[in-house]
Order: C-alpha cells, then sequence, then structure tokens
C-alpha cells in the first residue's frame, strides 16, 4: 500500500537492533485518516470472507482495528496482557513473545467472547517473529471459530514470522512488507 509506504519512509525511524520506529502515526501519535486507507484496503483483500469480529491484542494494535472493524461492520476483541480483576468466567490463555519488548506476556481472552459462530480476522501493527500471531490464531482455533485470514500493517519480510504464519496456510495480508532497513533507507516488497 503506497500510501503506508510513503509514510513510513518520510517518518519511520530505523533503530538499532532492527526496530523500526512509526510511533508519529502508528502507535503512539495515531493518523486515524491513514488507518481508514488501511481499513479499506484490509476490507478489499478480504471481500467475501463474511468477518463478524476483529481480534487484536494490546495495545498497539486496538486503534487500528477499531476503524478497521467500523469497516467491517463488526466488533473488536482484543487479547489482554494482564488480568485484571474485571476480567472474569472462563478465558482462552496463551504466551507471546514481543519483539520489540523483549519478553514473554501471558494473553487472555474471555471465552464468551469468541466461539464457533465467529469468522474473525486478526489484526495488528507488526509482524516480526510472528510469535504474537501464533498466540492469537491459537486463541481463535482453540475457540473453535473461523479463522479467515490476518491483516498486518507492516511486516518485516527479513524476519521469519511472515514465512511461518503463510506456511500454516493463513491468509496474511500485510500492508507493507519492509525488506531491508537501515539508517540510509527502506526498501519494500514490490507487490
Amino acid at each position: 500500500m503506497k500510501l503506508l509506504e510513503d509514510r513510513i519512509r518520510e517518518e519511520g525511524v530505523v533503530k538499532e537492533g532492527g526496530v523500526l520506529k512509526v510511533d508519529r502515526f502508528l502507535n503512539h501519535q495515531m493518523d486515524v485518516g491513514l488507518f481508514r486507507e488501511m481499513a479499506k484496503e484490509w476490507k478489499r483483500r478480504f471481500a467475501g470472507a463474511g468477518v463478524n469480529k476483529i481480534l487484536t491484542i494490546e495495545a498497539s494494535g486496538i486503534g487500528i482495528a477499531c476503524i478497521a472493524a467500523e469497516e467491517f461492520g463488526c466488533r473488536v476483541v482484543f487479547a489482554k496482557k494482564t488480568q485484571g480483576k474485571n476480567l472474569d468466567g472462563e478465558l482462552y490463555t496463551t504466551q507471546i513473545t514481543s519483539f520489540t519488548k523483549g519478553r514473554v506476556f501471558d494473553v487472555i481472552v474471555a471465552k464468551k467472547f469468541l466461539g464457533p459462530e465467529d469468522r474473525v480476522l486478526i489484526i495488528d501493527d507488526f509482524l516480526a517473529n510472528g510469535c504474537a500471531l501464533e498466540g492469537l490464531i491459537s486463541i481463535v482455533r482453540e475457540s473453535g471459530a473461523t479463522l479467515v485470514g490476518c491483516g498486518i500493517a507492516i511486516e518485516k519480510g527479513f524476519q521469519e514470522g511472515g514465512k511461518k504464519i503463510r506456511a500454516m496456510g493463513v491468509k496474511l495480508e500485510s500492508l507493507a512488507i519492509v525488506e531491508s532497513m537501515s539508517e540510509d533507507g527502506i526498501t519494500f516488497r514490490e507487490e
């Protein structure tokens, strides 16, 4: 998606350790107009899939998922990284390792929000090693829901996550796939 790639080139910052910082428009300060265009593109790519639920993980995926849910006319469920006092009932749980935070999180979704009647699209901001997506996919499968696919804003094509998820037979639609990045620039995979 050229619009997203242009924003990454203009405002993204490559940090040491393979980190792409896009907090000016994606995951700290959010450009809702850009999110709306991204949502329209995912709607086009998943047309006819019958999406009735979007699943994401806190915190950076929530804003993007909410705008996508408006486009699909459905609700958003977000996996929590901590179990608060207000999270009750039976739960789906899994563990994920965050690339940017470098730690393991327990991820939790209340069972009452996902079930066999759901056709789920997973939406997230980044795909690096694929651990977060693998965890969300396992929750969807455990719930008996149908996974229609995953929509990712930015995929790091030089890391293994996209390859792993596609090898699982999951439809993966990334709007910008970074092939390489350094302080000198960012290159994207041609579609």
